[in-house]
């Protein structure tokens, strides 16, 4: 029975995207631990759909941290299409961030003073990619998103549907493996929310794994998967 568990586990660590094995994080303060994570297990395939549901206080956003290489767990182990993450140091976990993971926020963060192509060249920076292939990159990210007219305009100049749609691109204008959102509809309207959606669905169409943390159960039932949290545990 021992030998048929580690083989399942060995088959689905080959097979995931993501792979989180007895995840727990605790935070200290003075001599008090207070546990915030307890124990998650998680699998997400490459290519799925998945929403990481939670009400506010849930540690969802915790976990986000966790998967998106922002934060470390204080127990536990984190695969990362078969490679443990856990044991890297902070240089190395940076260029996973930076290589492997799109990340989307709900507040855009995108640079006020710098234009639509601008923002979206930033992360292909840090990658060291030579400015003439930054340029072309970034403008393809933005055409695949619909901003093939609004690549000069600042963020002030654009709608906040337009400005998750610049972040979006810059997201994936490394070829993550991963899209990462963060509450990505909060700060929209019903219609701008779903207009988000609907390109998080098609990208997703096209085999990039997308990962949604949310509270809004409209949001969360437009994914494949839903695994919802509760004070720090997957609870379904």
């Amino acid at each position: 029975m021992e030998r048929l568990y580690r083989n399942r586990w060995i088959i689905s660590l080959i097979t995931s995207m993501i792979t989180l094995e007895n995840i727990t994080k605790t935070y200290h303060l003075a001599d008090i631990e207070v546990p915030i994570l307890r124990g998650i297990d998680l699998h997400i395939e490459a290519s799925d759909y998945v929403s990481i549901m939670g009400a506010s206080g849930s540690c969802k956003s915790t976990l986000m941290n966790i998967i998106g290489c922002l934060d470390r767990p204080t127990a536990g182990e984190y695969y990362l299409e078969g490679r443990e993450l856990t044991t890297l140091d902070k240089n190395e976990l940076a260029y996973i961030r930076n290589q492997q993971i799109g990340f989307v926020f709900q507040q855009f963060n995108l640079l006020p003073r710098a234009t639509a192509l601008e923002n979206v060249m930033l992360p292909m920076v840090y990658a060291g990619i030579p400015k003439t292939e930054r340029r072309i990159r970034a403008e393809a990210a933005l055409t695949h998103v619909g901003l093939s007219d609004r690549m000069a305009n600042r963020p002030s100049q654009l709608s906040g549907g337009q400005q998750q749609r610049v972040a979006i691109a810059r997201a994936l204008v490394n070829q993550p493996a991963i899209l990462l959102a963060d509450e990505p509809t909060g700060a929209l309207d019903t219609q701008t929310s779903q207009d988000v959606m609907n390109l998080f669905h098609q990208l997703n169409e096209q085999q990039i794994t997308v990962v949604i943390i949310t509270h809004e159960t409209e949001v969360a039932a437009q994914t494949k998967r839903r695994i919802r949290i509760q004070d720090g545990q997957i609870i379904a």
